[in-house]
C-alpha cells in the first residue's frame, strides 16, 4: 500500500511481526521504517490447529504497535499479511475479525503459490539478470515453496505441506530422541512429494542456479559454516553440510538445539524438520543453495512498489498477487 510515496508491509508470521516501509521510487537496501514485534504463535497453536486466546491478543497487540509506529513516520496504508501460522488456523475469519476490530487494520493472505513467486521475485531482485535461470526453494513453517524462472517473474511455482513446523508436528520429531527411521521416513516423504511436485520440470530445473529464501536455509547455512566465494558476501548450503548437521541437530534434544551455531531459540524446536526437508531439496536440485537474505515481504515491496494494485483482494482477506 503507498501513502505519499511510500511503500509498507507488515509480515505477520509465526515468530514475529515485521514492518518494512520503503521510497517507491527508493531501495529496498534503504528502508525508511524497519520495526519488529516478537511473536510465538508455535507455542499458541492447540492440538485442534486453533489459534488460543493470547496468540490471538498478541496478533493483535503487535498489529497495533506496527500500525502506531507506521503512524510516527506519516503512513498510513500498511499491507498487512498474515503467513500460514495464521492462515491456517482454523480460527483465521476469527483472527481476522479481532485484527480489524481492534486495529482498524486488515489481515490479507496469500496463496502458497503467490508466496513461492513473490519470493522468486525478491530472490530476482537481489542477483539480478545477469546470473542467469534461477530455482527458488523456501522453507517456511507450514509450506515449502518452490519457483522457478529465468526473467523477473517465475515460469514455474508451487507450494507443498513440508514447512519446518508442520513436520515437526507430523512426524513428531521435537522428541528428544527421534529415531534414524523417522528421519529417513520423512526424507523419503520429501523427496517424492518434491518430485512429484517438479514433475517434468524436474531436469529443467536441475540446471538452474539454486537459491535457498528462507531464515530457516538460512540458518543452516551459519551452523554449516561455509561462505560463498565472490565479490558478494553470503553463504551456500551444500548437500554435504546438511547430512553433516542432521545427526548434530537430532542428537540434541530441542531445548539445546539453540545452543549451536546460528540456530535460533524461536526455530530450535523444528530446526531438525528443516534440516531434513532442505536435504531432501538438495538431493532433488542438486544443489547448493545460495542464500538470499530477501524473501516473501521483500517480494510483496517489488510488486506493491511497481503497481499498487499488483495484490488483489479477494473474500475473506485473500489476495492474488497479479
Amino acid at each position: 500500500m503507498t501513502t505519499r510515496g511510500t511503500v509498507a508491509v507488515l509480515d505477520v508470521g509465526c515468530f514475529s511481526a515485521r514492518l518494512l516501509a520503503v521510497d517507491r521510487g527508493g531501495s529496498l537496501l534503504e528502508p525508511v521504517v524497519s520495526h519488529k514485534t516478537r511473536l510465538r504463535l508455535d507455542r499458541a497453536l492447540d492440538a485442534s490447529g486453533r489459534l488460543r486466546a493470547e496468540g490471538v491478543e498478541a496478533v493483535v497487540s503487535a498489529v497495533r504497535v506496527a500500525g502506531e509506529v507506521a503512524r510516527q513516520h506519516g503512513i498510513e496504508d500498511v499491507f498487512c499479511l498474515a503467513t500460514s501460522s495464521i492462515r491456517d488456523a482454523r480460527n483465521a475469519n476469527e483472527v481476522i475479525s479481532r485484527v480489524e476490530s481492534d486495529t482498524g487494520r486488515s489481515l490479507r493472505f496469500l496463496s502458497g503459490t503467490d508466496e513461492a513467486r513473490l519470493s522468486y521475485r525478491a530472490a530476482r531482485a537481489w542477483f539480478g539478470v545477469g546470473v542467469g535461470p534461477l530455482s527458488v526453494l523456501d522453507i517456511g513453517g507450514g509450506t515449502l515453496e518452490l519457483a522457478a524462472g529465468r526473467g523477473m517473474h517465475a515460469d514455474f511455482a508451487r507450494s507443498l505441506p513440508l514447512g519446518a513446523r508442520e513436520t515437526t508436528r507430523a512426524w513428531r520429531l521435537d522428541t528428544d530422541r527421534p529415531s534414524e527411521d523417522t528421519i529417513e521416513a520423512l526424507r523419503n516423504h520429501a523427496i517424492e512429494e518434491i518430485r512429484e511436485a517438479l514433475g517434468e520440470d524436474e531436469a529443467r530445473l536441475r540446471e538452474f542456479g539454486t537459491v535457498g529464501c528462507s531464515k530457516m536455509l538460512r540458518q543452516l547455512a551459519v551452523l554449516a559454516g561455509r561462505r560463498r566465494k565472490g565479490a558478494v558476501k553470503t553463504r551456500e548450503l551444500h548437500l554435504e553440510d546438511v547430512r553433516r548437521v542432521i545427526p548434530r541437530l537430532a542428537a540434541l534434544p530441542p531445548s539445546r538445539r539453540a545452543e549451536l551455531p546460528g540456530i535460533s531459540r524461536p526455530r530450535a524446536r523444528q530446526s531438525l524438520a528443516g534440516a531434513v526437508v532442505a536435504e531432501a531439496l538438495l538431493t532433488v536440485f542438486g544443489g547448493p543453495a545460495v542464500i538470499c537474505p530477501w524473501s516473501t515481504t521483500h517480494g510483496v515491496l517489488l510488486a506493491l512498489m511497481e503497481n499498487p494494485d499488483a495484490l488483489r483482494e479477494r473474500p475473506g482477506g485473500r489476495v492474488n498477487a497479479a
